[in-house]
C-alpha cells in the first residue's frame, strides 16, 4: 500500500516514493540537551517514532532497511550559558540533560533512533562542508566568523515561502558590520576561552546551529535522503538553511525529498509559559501519568495540527486505555485456537476477520500519518474483540496487538496496567484483603466488607465484583 505524506516543501500531499527502496533514510532534529524535555518537545520524538515504526512495517528486512537518525545538540549558546548559572562543566550538563531525554522518551514509549549523533562528534564533517561552501561562492569569512551568503542562492526561501524583509524579520538576525548582507547567517563563530572551541582554519571557534545537522545528516545519510521532520517552529530559519548548506555544498536539487512538521502543542489552552504555570516537562507529568497517556494523548491529534495537552486530556487517554487494556484482559486466557477449529480459523476467519485487519491501522497511518483515525480504529478492533465468539477471539487480539504496536499503544500486559507499580500496598497485602472481604461478605458482615473495599480504595486500589469472584486494578 502507498504512503501518503503532506510534504511542506511542496504543501501537497505526495505518495511516498523512496530515492532507494532497499534504504529507507529519515532524519529529525533533536534536543539541545541544557534542561529536562517539555510536552512541546515530546510531540516530534513520539510522532517521528510512530513514523519510523510504520515505514519498518511497509519496508520490512531484510529486504529493506530503514535508517532513522535523530541527533543530539550538545553545543549551542543556551548550553553554555546553564553550564555557567549551573557551576558546572558543560559536558556534565550535557552528559546529564541526555540521560534524563533518553528516560523520559522511553518511558512515553519512544523506541531509540537507529542512529545517535551528537553534534561535538561531527566537527570535522562541519569544517569539511563550510570549506565547500567557501570554495564554491557560498560563503566567506570575516572577522573570524563565516558567513553564508544568502544572495548567492536564488532559491532560498523555497521552504518557508517567505520574501526577503519576512525572512530578515523572522530570522532575528544578528546585525554586524562583517555581514555582508543582513539576511547572512553564521556557520562558524569565535569561541574565547571560556567557551568550548575547535580548532580550524578560521581561528578556535564553535560551529553555528544550522550546520550541524546538515553535517551530521550528510555523514548519516548521505548528500540527499528521503524524509527530514521536526516541529513547526523550524522551518525558518533552522530547516530553510539547512536546505540552503547542504543544496550549495553538494549541488543538489533536493536536500530531502519530503519534508514533514509537527504543529504546535498548547497548555490547557494556552501558550505553555513558566509565567503562565503552565510549563510541563515530561518528567513531571510522569509523577502524575503513565507514560502511555501521555503518549495516547500526543497522538490524538492530526501531527500537523495544533494540539492542546490538557488534565482533561490526560484522564481520558488514560480511560481509553483502560477500555483497550480490558479488552484484552477478557481474551488474555485465550492463547491459541481449539483444534477442531483449526481449519475454519485457517479459511474464513483468517481471512475475513484478521487479515484485513491486519492492514487497518496500516491503512489510517499511511493517510499522512492519520492517528486519530488509527485510534479510533483501535477501539473498533477491541469492540470486536470483546464480542468475539471464543474461536476468533486469538486472532482478533493478535490483530489489535500488531495494530497498537505501530502506535506504540498496549506494550504492558494487562496486569502490569492494572495492577502494576503499586508501592504503598503489597499485592500479597492486597489478595489477603480482598480474602477477607470475601469471608465478611459471606458472613453478611456488609459493614466490614464496606470498610476492607474504602482501605483499598483509599490505597488507590478498585475492586471489581465479577461471575468469577473479585479483581482489582489500580484507580485511574
Amino acid at each position: 500500500m502507498d504512503l501518503k505524506i503532506t510534504n511542506t516543501l511542496t504543501r501537497e500531499k505526495e505518495v511516498f516514493r523512496p530515492i532507494d527502496p532497499s534504504h529507507v533514510r529519515l532524519y529529525v532534529c533533536g534536543p539541545t540537551v541544557y534542561d529536562f524535555a517539555h510536552v512541546g518537545n515530546a510531540r516530534p520524538v513520539v510522532v517521528f517514532d510512530v513514523l519510523a515504526r510504520l515505514l519498518r512495517r511497509l519496508y520490512p528486512a531484510p529486504e529493506h532497511r530503514v535508517t532513522y537518525v535523530r541527533n543530539i545538540t550538545d553545543v549551542d549558546d543556551k548550553i553554555n550559558a546553564r553550564a555557567r548559572a549551573n557551576g558546572e562543566t558543560i559536558a556534565e550538563l550535557t552528559a546529564r540533560t541526555a540521560a534524563q531525554f533518553h528516560e523520559d522518551m522511553r518511558a512515553l514509549g519512544a523506541e531509540d533512533p537507529d542512529v545517535e549523533p551528537r553534534a561535538t562528534h561531527h566537527i570535522a564533517e562541519m569544517i569539511a562542508l563550510i570549506e565547500r561552501l567557501i570554495a564554491k561562492g557560498h560563503a566567506y569569512a570575516a572577522d573570524g566568523h563565516v558567513l553564508f551568503s544568502v544572495p548567492s542562492m536564488p532559491e532560498y526561501g523555497g521552504l518557508s515561502r517567505r520574501d526577503r524583509d519576512e525572512m530578515i524579520a523572522g530570522a532575528r538576525v544578528e546585525v554586524a558590520p562583517y555581514k555582508k548582507d543582513p539576511a547572512d547567517f553564521v556557520l562558524w563563530k569565535p569561541s574565547d576561552p571560556e567557551l568550548p572551541g575547535w580548532d580550524s582554519p578560521w581561528g578556535r571557534g564553535r560551529p553555528g546551529w544550522h550546520i550541524e545537522c546538515s553535517a551530521m545528516s550528510w555523514k548519516h545519510l548521505g548528500e540527499t535522503f528521503d524524509i527530514h521532520g521536526g516541529g513547526l517552529d523550524l522551518i525558518f530559519p533552522h530547516h530553510e538553511n539547512e536546505i540552503a548548506q547542504s543544496r550549495c555544498a553538494f549541488g543538489s536539487h533536493v536536500m530531502a525529498t519530503y519534508w514533514m512538521h509537527n504543529g504546535f502543542v498548547t497548555v490547557e489552552g494556552e501558550k505553555m509559559s513558566k509565567s503562565l504555570g503552565n510549563f510541563y516537562t515530561v518528567r513531571d507529568v510522569l509523577q502524575e501519568w503513565p507514560g502511555e497517556a501521555i503518549r495516547l494523548l500526543l497522538l490524538s491529534a492530526h501531527y500537523r495540527a495544533p494540539l492542546d495537552f490538557s488534565k482533561a486530556g490526560l484522564r481520558e487517554a488514560k480511560a481509553q486505555l483502560d477500555r483497550l487494556y480490558q479488552a484484552l484482559e477478557s481474551a488474555q486466557n485465550v492463547s491459541t485456537v481449539r483444534p477442531d477449529l483449526a481449519l475454519k480459523n485457517q479459511g474464513d476467519a483468517m481471512v475475513n476477520i484478521d487479515r484485513p485487519q491486519e492492514t487497518y491501522i496500516t491503512d489510517a497511518l499511511c493517510d499522512d500519518l492519520n492517528t486519530p483515525l488509527a485510534i479510533s480504529r483501535l477501539h473498533e478492533l477491541a469492540t470486536r474483540l470483546n464480542k468475539a465468539p471464543d474461536d476468533q477471539k486469538f486472532g482478533m487480539k493478535r490483530t489489535l496487538l500488531q495494530g497498537a504496536e505501530l502506535l506504540g499503544l498496549l506494550q504492558n500486559t494487562p496486569d502490569e496496567w492494572f495492577r502494576g507499580g503499586v508501592s504503598d500496598i503489597s499485592q500479597i497485602e492486597i489478595e489477603r484483603l480482598i480474602a477477607a472481604r470475601a469471608d465478611a461478605r459471606k458472613a453478611r458482615d456488609f459493614a466490614e466488607a464496606d470498610r476492607i473495599r474504602d482501605t483499598l480504595k483509599a490505597q488507590g486500589i478498585e475492586l471489581e465484583d465479577g461471575p468469577q469472584g473479585t479483581t482489582w486494578k489500580r484507580a485511574g
